[in-house]
């Protein structure tokens, strides 16, 4: 009976390994890196990056990779930007670089790049604050008065 017990254990043990297996393999592909492509590497784990974390850019790069280590790390060659960073890499963090390819898009132009102006957003910003701190002001009147009516200075 017992016996009986084990190898159905061990059947039914074997049967979720080859599911789970299958599984698996069905969703994960094994990555095709070479040495020598351009690859892009994730931001999600750079603390060095200044400003709202919510504004940076997903991804960095592109980088080349140098060599492989086994199939899960990659060792990139890093800009100045990033070089206090380990230039090795986990796959799951890196995507292949795909650039444009000027003989196939041919009317493809780079948009340049234009910074609003800053006099604005300074003359903005100033106006924000003196009427931050203008509220925050006659709050605190306020709160002196009413601490003066409460104490019976002021009838």
């Amino acid at each position: 009976m017992l016996e009986r017990a084990r190898k159905h254990a061990v059947r039914c043990m074997e049967e979720s390994f080859t599911y789970a297996k299958d599984k698996w393999d069905k969703s994960h592909a094994t990555p095709d890196f070479k040495v020598g492509d351009f690859v892009l590497v994730s931001t999600s784990n750079f603390n060095n990056i200044k400003g709202c974390k919510n504004l940076k850019d997903s991804f960095a790069g592109p980088f080349v990779i140098k060599p492989l280590h086994g199939e899960n790390a990659v060792e990139v060659e890093l800009s100045e930007e990033h070089s206090n960073k380990n230039p090795t890499f986990p796959v799951s963090l890196i995507k292949p670089y795909k650039s444009s390819d000027a003989e196939r898009f041919p009317l493809r132009n780079k948009v340049p790049q234009v910074t609003p102006p800053i006099k604005k957003i300074t003359k903005v910003l100033k106006e924000r604050i003196l009427r931050t701190k203008k509220v925050m002001w006659e709050l605190l009147l306020c709160g002196i008065k009413m601490r003066q009516y409460l104490e019976g200075e002021i009838t």
